[in-house]
This record gives structure tokens, sequence and C-alpha cells, in this order.
């Protein structure tokens, strides 16, 4: 607690009259751009991962990034991302999964919550759909691999909740609204981004300028539903097995990563 105190005096004293015009401006509303859904672990911090600024990210945090599907719950989450969409008209959304996730860890030894930590137990509940597809398609990885594997899943059954919602279909069948799936590294500070093209999480360049950003790291709209084999492609890439979301309007940035990042995330294939 000393380290805060001290922390928040040196913003009282230095911080903030440094950047007073800003706060000035900030006093007068919030215009964010993006609104970044990640989990409470405190290994990781969205503006600092990205380098944004004060009141440029709207920000959703909760055990596992999970988004429980409409209807399902009061919580506070539906309300944020309505209020999000419809009040600050953000357009933007990253879901951000990461390593190491303890809560999907929980997620993996579930029935083992139940008495220890109930309301743990319960609110994993909203992701049962992540939990029954590797349960499914992958038994035959164990420990840190398959760990991995619910982690990027999770993020995007995530999506696929957060389009149950009724402010989120009609912005994305507007074309009004973007969304992206990210899973941040924490030992590498890296940030794998989702290719629906590839059905496969890949490498975010960090070289590029900031006017090539936008027309690089996005791809071309979704337009399949069918499901995707679980195989590698020419470069090594491993894919999901899993289907396609359904909307034609969902975009995801996107690179290329080395067959050796996708031995290290994503390693052998599907056996019958």
């Amino acid at each position: 607690m000393k380290k805060l105190i001290r922390g928040l005096r040196e913003f009282q004293s230095s911080y903030f009259p440094a950047n007073e015009e800003l706060f000035e401006q900030l006093s007068q509303g919030q215009k964010p751009r993006v609104l970044f859904i990640t989990c409470s672990d405190s290994r990781i911090d969205p503006n600092l991962i990205t380098q944004a600024g004060l009141g440029e990210l709207f920000v959703i945090r909760n055990a596992g990034n999970i988004i429980p599907p409409y209807g399902a719950t009061n919580g506070g989450e539906g309300a944020t991302i309505e209020y999000a969409i419809q009040a600050l008209d953000i357009q933007q959304i990253i879901i951000c999964g990461h390593s190491h996730c303890g809560a999907m860890k929980g997620l993996m030894k579930l029935d083992s919550l139940r008495v220890e930590m109930p309301l743990v137990h319960d609110w994993l509940k909203y992701t049962e759909a992540t939990r029954r597809l590797v349960k499914d398609n992958y038994s035959h990885y164990k420990g840190e691999e398959l760990l991995e594997i619910i982690i990027a899943e999770n993020v995007l059954t995530q999506i696929e909740n957060l389009r149950t919602y009724p402010v989120i279909r009609s912005k994305l069948h507007q074309k009004q609204l973007s969304i992206y799936a990210w899973i941040y590294q924490i030992e590498t500070g890296e940030v794998l981004a989702y290719n629906p093209q590839q059905h496969a999480y890949v490498l975010l360049p960090n070289h590029l300028p900031p006017s090539a950003i936008d027309e690089t790291l996005i791809s071309p709209p979704l337009t399949s539903n069918g499901n995707i084999d679980f195989s590698k492609n020419e470069q090594g890439a491993v894919r999901l097995p899993k289907q396609l979301p359904s909307s034609e309007y969902e975009w995801f940035p996107m690179t290329e990563l080395s067959p050796e990042q996708w031995e290290r995330i994503y390693r052998g294939s599907k056996t019958n």
C-alpha cells in the first residue's frame, strides 16, 4: 500500500500537471475508439501492451475474459457492452486472452472447483462450450499444450457469445463493427491474432509503420460457415477443428507465423 500511495503522490505532483490539458479535455467526456475485453489477471495491462493513451480504451475485465450470452445473467458485462456500442459508438472490439490463464486452468478441472470456489465454478459455466469443444476434439493433448488450446478456443467462444447481443448483431449487419481475437503471450510480449481464413492464430508484426497497419492487418470478410479440418497448411500452420463464425461482417488482424512458432503453440495433427 505504501508503494501505491507514493505512486499516487507522484501522479498528482508530476504527471497530472504535465498533462493538465488532456485531463481537462477528458473531463468534458470520453470518446474511446476500442472496447477491450480481457482477463482480470494482474500480468496483463491493455493500455501498457497497446501503448494506448488515457481515454482511448473502454475496458471490460473479468476472470477468463468471459462474455456470458445475452440474457444469461444480469452482470455488468452486458450493460457495459450495450453502453460501449450504443452510447459511445465504439466500432472496434478486441477480445484478448493470455498465456498461463488461471481461469482456463480452472475450466480444465471444473468439477474440483464446485466446493472450494463455488462462485468461480458458476462463472466458468458461462464458457461451458469451450470446455466441451476441447474435451471432444483435443482429448489427446495434455498439460501446457491443452491449456494453450483451451485459451485459444475460449476467445473464439466469447466472440460467439458476444454475437448473441442484439446491439452487436445489428451493428455487424450494418457493417459498423469489427471484432478482433487476440492472445497475449506474457513471456514474450507478443500478440497472436486470429486469422479466419487459416482458422488459426498468427503473429502480429511489430515492424510495420502506422500507415500500413490498417491495410495490412485486416483479413477479407468471412463467407464460409463450414467446418475446417484440423490439418497443417503449406506454412506448417495447424488449424483448429471448429466452425467459422457465420457472419460475413467480422474482420480480424492477420500476418504469418513461422513453422517453429506453430509447432510451439499447436503440435501434431488430429487423430481419429
